[in-house]
């Protein structure tokens, strides 16, 4: 249930012994172990005694002076975390008379004791300070009637070698772990060597199709069967059900063809699938590895428009494998050749955002690059620029890749240090994988005529991988891409190098740890965000520098009477952390104001203020001042506030504003001039896409530039141009972000219900703006629709996509739900579509 190490004075000679409170049923009892200089495995203690927790229990009080047998614990919070749970396993035997504070009688110590016939009295202390103590004591009495039979007590407690090694996982308290673990890292190259564990990266996409042919010339082409797969797919389903509804048949149809593929000289076990609408990631293990796999996540993060949809982005499984944390990463990045820059924005929001769970809740969630080991695979759709298609083929029928690979995207961001900085990618030695005719090894004769390209990558970050192979396999035919494999093997842990190194480690912490305060310097302790915008990230560094005697452990801690440490739009990247002594570290305080945080402010009901506590285990608060001033948006304010306005939303005097806004929805509020039918911000974007995009391809499906949305924003917030600037998809996703922002949808939440039940009519039944606003989209929509031979749109998608915001559901919202909005949209949409 509960262990500690303590030290037992023998005559002023020091052995080290373990105590483990065991639970059994409703018994407790105390068992010691000797063990080992440093105990890594169960084999490296046994157990010497058993202590039942019984009535016998009593409470006393000895001096110094009297003869004892003393076990000193270690200081900490373990420590006295185990003597509170001695206290209450104690205390549901009898009723335990109160502690004295003898805090400042150092002639004095206070015992939780037993009684129990030993040659000596013996006391568990723990060292909390130089004049305070608490612990348990036993002396002679009443109890167990001698030594034989508390031996037959330790011959049939059951203590298995399994039940020894999960004590010993236990953790001490968590800022001796986090010293260890530094240490450890720091010697790593003492410990870790290369073991032939090999593993077979896999990408493929396959444009839709379903398997045509066998695999075994992607995934059989090793002499040796690999350790582990990780096989990687994109463009799994293109239909509208896999993209609106995750569903799809062929993620059966491609895993057993993966199954079938396997190389045939080993036998594997599935570990695990995950999928995001077409991109999936499988990972097989062979069979005797199966034991050592461990701690397995899954997750994914959606890119596509309003960076929530699955057509692209991201899933992982990250898992424990031997000594080594490991995240494999599938991503599928944005399309079209000139669009690095936002296959650059892609990869940051996969890194930022895909976030794995811990076991402890109380530990903040895993990114991508808190693993030892980082494994990306995809197709990261980087192509090849500046030079003609012509040119490119040329070189490749030379097998110049050399050359042509100086003019791919993904090698230049790399160099510029824009995206996977860290990362490593083999050299490439074969023809670009991307884009042939189906079925064949031509490039693309479609009228497009696709520039050949490297789309399909294979890349990781950590240490003590080698790179087998990299090649793509032109055998497959199935896809107008070609799969790509990669075999690493990737080094592990010489584990008696390792518990050599943690003995020593150990020992050295031993000697360091007295009673030191731990303390930091902090390079700021008042923090202002000037000029904060609505979706605009603004960061600020804090630098914390140990100057203490000893390592120290902070933490941002919540203020009484708060669920969080921060106010939502404040964020301390990261929350908590270790630094070794004489050491610094950085930590970014992050302003974001999202759609949930934008309408209190832009209502002058919260500020951009914030007290941050910085909590130092064994030490002291620190107290930092985070302030800023918030520019009002027309994101995040009502329909009928902005109908209200008729200047740009930041020329308002903000009493005004706020005096305007805190009315929000009375319509019998006095107004001095007639309201405007609908937000001008919302008929600026809807009459610019009217008229430039109307026959734009794949309107409101492919994301626009983050860039372009602030140019956007800014032009709405402060009106400085009569037109917009960027792409039409940039306007499109703005108007999309726009509805999703708004604090009341276009349909109110309490005309939800009815909505659901089909009843069109509940639109003359909205407050007159948002009727208006309402009906000035669905006429918009339809002229969209009439163009859908040029734009590629159909009702499904529309009410797929503005179903969902402008009938958002006060609740979350289930599938059967989901549908029933869409349902209802699509009446509007198809009145004269045609």
């Amino acid at each position: 249930k509960h262990a500690v190490q303590c030290d037992v004075l023998f005559n002023d000679v020091t052995e080290s012994r373990l105590l483990g409170l065991v639970a059994s049923t409703m018994e407790h009892a105390i068992f010691i172990y000797t063990h080992r200089r440093m105990a890594i495995t169960a084999d490296d203690v046994s157990l010497e005694d058993i202590i039942p927790i019984s009535l016998d229990f009593a409470v006393v009080e000895v001096s110094y002076q009297e003869e004892v047998l003393e076990l000193r614990l270690p200081f900490g919070s373990h420590s006295r975390l185990f003597l509170t749970e001695v206290n209450r396993a104690w205390s549901g035997r009898s009723t335990l008379s109160n502690f004295s504070d003898t805090s400042h009688d150092t002639q004095q110590w206070f015992y939780l004791g037993f009684l129990q016939p030993l040659k000596k009295p013996t006391k568990l202390v723990e060292i909390l300070g130089p004049s305070f103590h608490t612990g348990l004591w036993h002396k002679h009495g009443q109890g167990i009637s001698g030594r034989e039979d508390r031996n037959d007590l330790v011959r049939s407690s059951s203590h298995t070698p399994s039940n020894k090694a999960q004590i010993l996982a236990m953790p001490q308290f968590n800022l001796r772990d986090n010293l260890i673990k530094c240490e450890l890292l720091k010697k790593e190259d003492d410990y870790t060597y290369l073991e032939n564990f090999s593993f077979f990266l896999g990408t493929y996409n396959v444009n839709g199709q379903t398997p045509k042919e066998s695999l075994s010339p992607w995934l059989h082409c090793t002499d040796d069967p690999p350790d582990v797969y990780c096989v990687g797919f994109q463009e799994l389903d293109l239909s509208k059900e896999a993209f609106f509804f995750n569903d799809t048949p062929k993620e059966l149809e491609w895993t057993k063809a993966v199954s079938k593929g396997l190389h045939p000289g080993a036998k594997y076990a599935f570990v695990k699938l995950v999928r995001l609408v077409g991109i999936m990631l499988i990972f097989y293990v062979k069979k005797e590895h199966a034991e050592f796999i461990s701690d397995v996540e899954i997750e994914t993060v959606g890119t596509g428009i309003m960076g929530r949809m699955g057509n692209k982005g991201a899933v992982a499984i990250r898992f424990h494998f031997h000594n080594s944390d490991i995240c494999v990463v599938n991503s599928h990045l944005a399309a079209h050749i000139e669009e690095y820059e936002r296959r650059n924005q892609d990869y940051k929001d996969i890194c930022s955002r895909l976030q794995f769970r811990q076991l402890d809740p109380t530990q903040p969630p895993l990114t991508i690059m808190k693993h030892n080991v980082v494994l990306w695979i995809g197709d990261l759709n980087y192509r090849i620029s500046d030079l003609e298609v012509d040119h490119v083929k040329e070189l490749i029928s030379k097998r110049d890749f050399e050359t042509l690979h100086s003019y791919d995207q993904l090698k230049r961001q790399i160099d510029e240090e824009a995206v996977f900085v860290g990362f490593v990618e083999g050299e490439i030695d074969f023809q670009p994988t991307y884009k042939y005719d189906t079925g064949s090894d031509k490039w693309d004769t479609s009228e497009k005529c696709r520039v050949p390209a490297w789309c399909d990558r294979i890349l990781w970050k950590g240490k003590n991988i080698k790179q087998e192979h990299y090649q793509s396999h032109m055998a497959v035919k199935t896809s107008d891409h070609k799969p790509v494999s990669s075999l690493l093997i990737i080094g592990r842990l010489n584990h008696e190098a390792y518990k050599k190194t943690f003995e020593e480690i150990v020992r050295n912490i031993d000697k360091m740890e007295n009673e030191c305060i731990p303390s930091v310097s902090l390079s700021e302790r008042e923090f202002h965000f000037k000029d904060v915008k609505f979706m605009q990230h603004h960061a600020e560094t804090l630098i914390l520098f140990n100057d203490g005697q000893v390592p120290c452990q902070f933490e941002f801690i919540q203020k009484p009477n708060e669920l969080t440490y921060c106010k939502p739009w404040l964020t301390a990247n990261p929350p908590k952390g270790f630094i070794a002594q004489g050491a610094s570290v950085e930590i970014e305080l992050e302003v974001f104001v999202n759609r949930s945080t934008a309408p209190e402010l832009n209502s002058g009901k919260q500020q951009l203020e914030d007290i941050l506590v910085l909590h130092l285990e064994r030490g002291k608060d620190y107290f930092i001042s985070v302030t800023g001033n918030y520019l009002p948006s027309c994101y995040g304010t009502s329909i009928y506030s902005l109908c209200q306005l008729r200047e740009p939303i930041q020329d308002m005097p903000q009493e005004t504003l706020y005096k305007l806004v805190s009315m929000s929805g009375d319509e019998n509020a006095a107004n001095t001039e007639k309201p405007l039918d609908i937000p001008k911000e919302l008929w600026m974007m809807v009459d610019h896409l009217f008229r430039y995009a109307i026959k734009q391809e794949d309107i409101f499906q492919q994301p626009g530039l983050r860039s372009e949305f602030a140019e956007i924003r800014d032009c709405l917030d402060t009106g400085m141009s009569d037109s917009l600037s960027g792409s039409n998809h940039s306007v499109a996703e703005a108007l999309l972000l726009f509805l999703d922002a708004l604090p009341e949808p276009v349909v109110p939440y309490s005309f939800y219900q009815q909505c659901l039940e089909s009843c069109t009519s509940v639109i003359s039944m909205l407050p007159q703006a948002h009727q208006n606003v309402f009906n000035y989209l669905a006429a918009f929509l339809r002229e969209l629709l009439k163009n859908s031979a040029s734009n590629r749109l159909d009702v499904n998608i529309l009410a797929t996509i503005f179903a969902s915001l402008l009938l958002r559901s006060p609740t979350k919202q289930d599938l059967a739900e989901k549908r029933k909005t869409q349902e209802f949209f699509q009446h509007f949409l198809i009145q004269d579509s045609s």
